[in-house]
């Protein structure tokens, strides 16, 4: 017989289990993070200095703004294989403009570019239903194309101090590229919590068919999430122009790899339908910390690429066997549609 209260404490414990589980699983990215932190810290007196940490942010903003607009591409179920290519076509443009106009139209256009090239890349792939991992790895190649044939191949220098302040000038001792990074990062975010345009992302990503069926415009939702990345990409871009005072066709060379190994690590499943923006902040600085501590360490390079290879190989191996909000907004799918 049963001793009273024996089930109840039984269920009560794999309840106190299942929500430590589930904790770790939505927040251990988290606490690797923390934990890279305090080793790197413990290791190193100059890793946890203001001067150091600061340094890092203003060096990974680039990449960490394009790593924003990929999330949300990745979310709806794509790839953005073309994101270094724009960000090189942005970096360009802007610099080209930032010789002969003001340096906020030099910006603008900078970006625009990117958006624009961005819209192109979700048209390709709706209009003639091309999967996004060849479609954008062709149009990458032809934005790098256009890049080389653009500059002919030669560094085209940026003489407008104004241009320049914005990857180089600081407000209150921290970088403008952090304001900017964190400025996008929040804006992201929010669009995809918090708005309509969001919930379809999520919906889109999960199942495409079911998401159709209920209303969904997925071919332009599609579109949307890679207007915002070609979006992003040129914002980066911009920043880095700015910050070297240059615009160079080879610019963002590999930047799409980094942005997507970076993606997953912070928990963004590749598979669609699934992540949130802080994730792929978290996964971007992860990567970026990696990189500082071993060179504050001075260890050879190459057990920095073995290290961030085995960090990618396991967050996919996590994210294979892993389900989450796909599941929830199939269900909501199911129930009459997403609102």
């Amino acid at each position: 017989m049963m001793k009273p209260g024996t089930g109840s404490g039984t269920s009560a414990a794999k309840s106190q289990r299942s929500g430590i589980a589930a904790i770790v699983s939505r927040f251990g990215i988290v606490l690797v993070l923390v934990a890279l932190v305090v080793v790197l810290s413990m290791m190193s007196s100059a890793f946890l200095t203001p001067r150091n940490l600061l340094n890092v942010l203003a060096q990974v903003a680039p990449a960490g703004i394009v790593a924003c607009g990929a999330a949300l591409v990745i979310i709806a179920g794509g790839f953005d294989l073309s994101a270094g290519a724009i960000f090189a076509i942005s970096g360009i443009v802007a610099a080209y403009l930032a010789n002969t106009t003001a340096a906020v139209v030099a910006i603008a256009a900078g970006a625009s570019a990117g958006l624009l090239l961005g819209v192109v890349n979700g048209g390709v792939i709706t209009l003639f239903g091309i999967n996004s991992f060849i479609a954008t790895l062709a149009t990458g190649f032809i934005f790098r194309g256009v890049a080389t044939m653009i500059t002919g191949g030669f560094l085209i220098g940026v003489n407008n101090p104004t241009f320049s302040a914005l990857g180089n000038m600081r407000v209150f001792t921290v970088p403008i590229p952090v304001y900017v990074f964190a400025g996008v990062a929040i804006v992201t975010g929010l669009l995809l919590s918090q708005t309509k345009l969001g919930r379809y992302v999520y919906a889109t990503g999960g199942n495409a068919e079911a998401a159709r069926l209920s209303g969904v415009r997925v071919d332009l939702v599609r579109v949307a999430t890679y207007a915002i990345s070609g979006l992003c990409a040129g914002i980066g871009g911009v920043i880095f122009a700015s910050r070297v005072s240059t615009g160079q066709a080879d610019a963002g060379t590999g930047l799409e790899l980094t942005v997507i190994a970076a993606v997953v690590v912070g928990g963004i499943s590749i598979k669609g339908g699934e992540g949130s923006i802080w994730r792929a902040v978290v996964g971007v600085l992860l990567i970026a910390l990696i990189g500082n501590g071993f060179n504050i360490l001075n260890i050879n390079p190459f057990y920095q690429s073995i290290a961030q290879g085995l960090i990618i190989l396991v967050a996919v191996a996590v994210d294979s066997r892993s389900g989450g909000l796909a599941h929830q907004y199939l269900r909501r799918l199911r129930r009459g549609g997403v609102k």
